[in-house]
């Protein structure tokens, strides 16, 4: 193995790194979605572990068809550049769609108040909130079940355009443990900072006080989304 190789995975992992760090739509979905419908933290990072794999997997398939069949990187990053704004329309839809629920969710479990009527004529006032105590939320919640799975197939949509440029050395040299230890580099690099920022983000609502959010914190979780698919198609994040 070469020093250039070494040296290659070695930037591929610090890019991987910079990648995800810089991109809020690499972990800020997982945060509020874990805390919107309470998922156990293990759940979360399980998601985002699988999520990292699709996000990063497709990349690695289009750069080794692209390896395979000749064809040069600025076709490859056009290609990924599409899929990319594909992605941010599929962030943006989904995240608008889940604002409305959180929206008409929050509304639903407005504060109300009860009147009570004693024996002795007395009565006072009884104001409540209804949150996922009524029997009825289940069924709504058994049907959201499709939350994780859309935003695998989002994650799966989403490039990695940073990876395509690391294919053409190891290919040129056709070293293939090169070519594999640098995807390695990238993919491990990248999918750990996504769950190490995950798994940060939900302990710091340990540290917050949300509760007057509460009620609306599906709407919020969707807004996060909506922007997070906003700021990819204007700032290209």
């Amino acid at each position: 193995m070469t020093t250039q190789i070494g040296i290659l995975a070695l930037t591929a992992a610090s890019v991987g790194f910079l990648h995800t760090l810089t991109g809020p739509d690499h972990y800020l979905p997982f945060i509020v979605m874990g805390k919107a419908r309470n998922w156990e933290t293990f759940k979360t990072l399980w998601l985002t572990v699988l999520c990292g794999i699709g996000h990063v997997g497709s990349s690695v398939v289009l750069g080794l068809i692209g390896v395979l069949m000749g064809v040069g990187i600025q076709h490859l990053k056009w290609f990924e550049t599409s899929r990319g704004n594909i992605a941010a329309w599929a962030f943006l839809i989904f995240g608008i769609a889940y604002l409305a629920y959180g929206l008409v969710k929050a509304y639903r479990s407005r504060p109300h108040t009860h009147q009570h009527l004693h024996e002795d004529g007395s009565e006072h006032l009884h104001e409540h909130t209804h949150f996922d105590a009524h029997t009825h939320v289940h069924k709504l919640e058994g049907k959201a079940n499709i939350t994780p799975w859309i935003l695998f197939v989002v994650f799966v949509l989403g490039p990695c355009e940073p990876l395509i440029p690391f294919f053409m050395l190891p290919a040129a040299q056709n070293s293939y443990w090169g070519l594999l230890l640098v995807v390695l580099a990238f993919s491990i690099v990248t999918i750990a900072t996504m769950t190490s920022i995950v798994y940060l983000g939900l302990k710091g609502f340990h540290f917050i006080s949300i509760k007057f959010a509460e009620r609306y914190f599906h709407a919020i979780a969707g807004g996060t989304i909506a922007l997070c698919g906003i700021a990819i198609l204007v700032l290209g994040l």
